[in-house]
């Protein structure tokens, strides 16, 4: 039971669950007074080197009085957190608050005396850098701003988990100790060990599961049938190259093998290690299975077993349960309710799944939440790589289910790195935490194609995650900033999967087409437009074309610099000249092997052979028959009859692999989709290299200093705070964006004494919700050039819309003609700070024509951002308009945002409209809200979901 503190309530918050170097978890907690026993235990289990290490002297044993003050905390000065598994300590860290003169002190001393002490068994694994982690942000929150660290010369290791973590620092060396000092605010280089550490970590856990060298089924059927049976058979079946056992308490004691398999009673009773357990009991005998493999060692679990969150109240109880008694193992959880995993490594060949065949090697990273949907992309697969795309396979396949603890982000973590993976797929039912899976995204699109299909679910059920406030359609949006290649479909999915692990990517969107078909040549034409590609008109070949005329058309369109890509249109021919299959394949191959840098797609129409024969032609694999069969010229379908017939093999080489393979597609609109995916992602790589900066030239107008002093002064008043007119005025010109004064107007002489101070025209509005911004309605005059139309105005405004006191009129200065825009920065509790740009009205709110990019946002995203809406040519020019000052848009954008990430206190800014004239700009409308800025959960300690 853990007690309540000397000064302040236990705080549970700091508890957290971390991945740790190796991949095993711990459960990281404060320390209180019942952890005395542990203590002790704990600390008889530490070397003489590691204690003296410690205490710079011979300790073999901790006092009674020692004992009190490492297990007495106020949790404000005084604070010990222990890193735990299996409930018992492995390693411990405390901070002591100091004054200046080094002596204990209380608030507002911003130092503290920082120790280790690790349990010799456990070093190596990365645990002091995560208690640092986490000792550091428990200090920050306690107000304490710097630590300081004696440390013995000798003790090589502990000075290496501080300079490593990435703080400024300063060191010294005084009396044989060397004594370090660092500010605990996060710096860009402690973030990026942060980030480094918790990419290897999340990558070795996922690692472990993926690579098991021993895997043992629980739950394992005495008779055919079930799933526990069905698993182990497909484990068995596809060639495991690990240890594997069967697992059942309901076997007969004189039982040792079941179908040639080593069978026990419990997993404690296996003669050696087990890395992985594949679940497949009740969801009410899982806890005793969990505790016997903890119990054993286990490294991972694959639960099988439904009954969770997805069933109600009493199933997420369960789940979350299940994820404590797991992690407090140290084990990472793929589950529950999973369909399973697969590995096609050679030196693996893991299929744990419930897909009775698994797909051909290759080189894509499948992951899907729901089990139906890895069915239907692992049958996809396997029908396109073994008669429609050829041979294009899977790397590693993860349903994860409920995803109670492995996620989508940890998968990506170990698919970043992974070099048997070149292009990664997911479908994703929801993303449970944006910012750090667009964090993940971003840098994994930098080095691998991510594709990813993104439901319009809810949080995971039984996750302790915020959920975002964002509409599906902005997250989208921020997905693709980031580099995710987004569809819609699991058909786009794998279309755009193949051509991207088969091809190389456009170098620009200007299309060759060609083929045998002026109908589908054309076809194919209109989709490319539809698609903002730039496709050249169609060369019609006839269908008497034969395989030397598509390869000499192929060459020539490769080897034209007008050209990025070339898609090949074929359709079935019946005379003498009719292409066959196999001859076509291999005219098209050899022509593409010439210039071996642009991308060939082919449609093709009732040629299922040409598909399986494309793929066949770059094989390494024995064939079925020494020469390609020939086509009747009076039966032009039956020799794609025999080539249908002809099996795949079943594990083709590693080096077929990587040849270079031509996908085909049944329709023109799916592959001219998938090679529209293929040039946008294309050009994100490349601007991606150069991602732009923010210009020093409006540093000059930016006051941070004192907008921080004013939000300071402005958050006294209250928690959250919608600011008024001229607080909101004040607050913007700090960061030198000026807001057209606008007076306010309770009477018409009073309307009159504005105009007569801001000086004619003038513009009447109304600013009562139900019409600001809403010229349409007339809440809004313009252009009142003297005090009797200024008057007349407010009559006729009073008259058909109400008092003053409804209507909120004010009087403000008339700004240059333009078009209006409006801008919005937000603070999403899950996605984070996010720049919205459109224009005003009917485009942005009734269409949705608005553009996204997460906070800060570069020159060149800005730039971006003002042309990514649709009505973006109505800025430049349009029909013969007067182009606007959009420089001056994109540097408003900029220091929006740059005020919002300076100041997380500001957590929604409006600027609407803002006029865009053909010089300069007018800001006539802006609101901003103040509040306690959200947690950030990529600038504090790793953790893992809570529960």
């Amino acid at each position: 039971m853990q007690s309540a503190s000397d000064r302040h309530e236990y705080p549970a918050h700091w508890e957290a669950d971390v991945v740790l170097r190796d991949g095993g978890t711990a459960r990281i907690r404060p320390i209180t007074v019942d952890d005395a026993d542990r203590l002790v235990s704990f600390y008889e289990q530490v070397s003489d080197e590691s204690k003296y290490y410690r205490f710079f002297a011979p300790y073999p044993r901790l006092s009674a009085k020692d004992v009190h003050r490492f297990t007495h905390h106020d949790f404000v000065d005084r604070v010990g957190l222990a890193a735990t598994v299996g409930g018992e300590f492995i390693a411990t860290v405390r901070y002591d608050r100091i004054g200046a003169d080094g002596m204990a002190a209380s608030a507002p001393a911003d130092e503290a005396e920082v120790a280790f002490l690790v349990q010799d068994a456990h070093q190596g694994r990365g645990v002091a850098s995560a208690l640092l982690e986490h000792i550091g942000a428990v200090a920050r929150e306690r107000g304490i701003r710097r630590f300081a660290a004696e440390v013995l010369p000798a003790n090589v290791k502990m000075i290496k988990v501080f300079t490593d973590a990435g703080y400024t620092q300063k060191r010294s060396f005084e009396d044989g100790v060397v004594r370090l000092e660092f500010d605990l605010e996060p710096t860009d280089r402690s973030l990026a060990v942060q980030y480094a550490r918790e990419q290897r970590a999340e990558s070795r856990s996922v690692q472990r599961l993926l690579t098991p060298g021993s895997v043992a089924v629980v739950g394992v059927g005495r008779s055919p049938g079930g799933v526990g049976r069905s698993v182990l058979g497909n484990i068995r079946d596809y060639g495991f190259k690990g240890r594997l056992y069967a697992v059942n308490k309901a076997f007969p004691d004189e039982q040792k093998e079941l179908d040639g398999i080593p069978a026990h009673r419990s997993v404690r009773d296996v003669d050696g290690p087990v890395d992985l357990a594949v679940v497949a009991v009740p969801a009410e005998q899982v806890p005793e299975v969990v505790a016997e493999c903890g119990a054993h060692g286990v490294q991972g679990l694959v639960v099988l077993s439904a009954g969770y969150a997805e069933s109600g109240p009493e199933g997420r109880e369960r789940q979350r349960e299940l994820v404590r008694h797991a992690r407090a193992y140290g084990m990472r959880i793929i589950g529950p309710n999973a369909f399973g995993i697969i590995n096609t490594s050679p030196e693996v060949r893991l299929n744990a799944s419930l897909a009775p065949e698994a797909p051909r090697p290759g080189r894509i990273g499948l992951f899907a939440q729901s089990g139906a949907i890895g069915i239907a992309l692992l049958s996809r697969l396997h029908r396109r790589g073994a008669g429609v795309t050829g041979v294009t396979g899977v790397s590693t396949f993860v349903s994860s289910g409920n995803r109670a603890d492995v996620s989508g982000n940890d998968v990506l973590q170990y698919w970043y790195d992974d070099p048997h993976t070149d292009v990664v797929l997911m479908y994703l039912e929801s993303i449970g935490n944006p910012r750090k899976f667009t964090r993940l995204a971003r840098r994994t699109a930098a080095a691998k194609p991510l594709v990813v299909v993104q439901g319009a679910g809810t949080a995971p059920q039984g996750h302790a995650v915020r959920a975002t406030r964002l509409p599906h359609a902005t997250v989208s949006a921020l997905l693709r900033q980031a580099g995710v290649i987004r569809v819609d479909t699991i058909t786009e999915l794998v279309d755009t999967g193949l051509l991207l692990a088969r091809q190389p990517l456009p170098t620009g969107p200007k299309v060759a087409i060609l083929g045998n078909s002026e109908s589908l040549g054309l076809l194919t034409y209109d989709a490319c437009v539809a698609e903002g590609l730039r496709p050249s008109t169609p060369l019609d070949l006839t269908t008497a074309a034969a395989p030397e005329d598509f390869h000499a058309a192929l060459a020539r369109a490769l080897a034209d610099d007008a050209y990025d890509a070339v898609i090949v249109t074929a359709i079935p021919g019946v005379g003498e000249g009719s292409a066959g299959d196999a001859a076509l394949a291999e005219a098209l191959r050899s022509a593409a092997e010439q210039v071996p840098g642009k991308p060939v797609l082919v449609v093709h129409v009732e040629l299922g052979g040409l598909a399986e024969a494309l793929s066949a032609a770059t094989s390494t694999a024995p064939q079925a028959a020494s020469a390609p069969p020939t086509i009747r010229a009076d039966h032009p379908f039956r020799a794609l009859d025999r080539l249908r017939a002809t099996p795949a093999p079943a594990e083709p080489p590693a080096a077929e692999t990587r040849e270079r393979l031509i996908p085909a597609y049944p329709a023109a609109e799916r592959a001219v989709r998938a090679l529209a995916d293929a040039v946008q992602y294309a050009q994100w790589r490349r601007e991606a290299a150069e991602p732009g900066k923010v210009p020093e030239s409006i540093d000059a107008a930016i006051d941070e200093k004192g907008a921080a002093t004013l939000i300071d002064g402005l958050l006294t008043r209250g928690q959250g705070l919608t600011l008024g007119s001229e607080e909101t005025c004040e607050l913007l010109g700090t960061y030198g964006i000026q807001v057209h004064r606008a007076l306010p107007a309770t009477t018409a002489d009073a309307a009159v004494r504005a105009a007569a101070s801001l000086g004619y025209p003038v513009a009447l509005k109304a600013t009562a919700p139900h019409l600001r911004h809403r010229a349409d309605l007339g809440g809004v005059r313009l252009d009142l050039a003297d005090e009797e139309q200024l008057r007349r105005a407010y009559a006729e405004l009073t008259e058909l819309f109400g008092t003053p006191d409804e209507l909120r009129p004010v009087v403000q200065g008339m700004a240059p003609r333009g078009v209006d825009t409006v801008i919005r920065a937000v603070i999403d509790p899950a996605a984070g700070a996010v720049l919205s740009f459109g224009l005003a009205g009917a485009a942005s709110q009734l269409l949705g024509d608005t553009a996204h990019r997460l906070i800060p946002v570069t020159d060149r995203e800005a730039a971006t951002l003002v042309r990514s809406i649709r009505t973006a040519p109505l800025l430049f020019g349009w029909r013969g308009s007067t182009p606007v000052d959009t420089p001056a848009l994109e540097e408003l954008l900029l220091r929006v945002s740059r005020l919002v990430d300076d100041h997380p206190e500001v957590v929604a800014v409006t600027l609407e409209p803002v006029v865009v004239a053909p010089r300069g700009l007018s800001v006539l409308g802006a609101s901003v809200r103040l509040a306690p800025p959200p947690a950030r959960d990529d600038l504090g300690p790793r953790t893992l979901p809570a529960y």
